[in-house]
């Protein structure tokens, strides 16, 4: 989520499209607190990783 959020936030501002970089910055934001939640060992949304 946050390599795909990070390419759509390159592809985005390359291209001048707002939305799409606008969009990979809250996947990358998203993936970033998943991917911290499950190295702390919390379970998310019902299982132990998100992936």
């Amino acid at each position: 989520m946050v390599v795909f959020g990070v390419i759509l936030m390159i592809i985005g501002f390359l291209a001048g499209i707002a939305p799409l970089w606008t969009i990979g910055l809250i996947l990358v934001i998203v993936g970033l607190v998943l991917s911290i939640l499950g190295m702390a060992g919390r379970p998310v949304g019902g299982r132990r990783y998100y992936y």
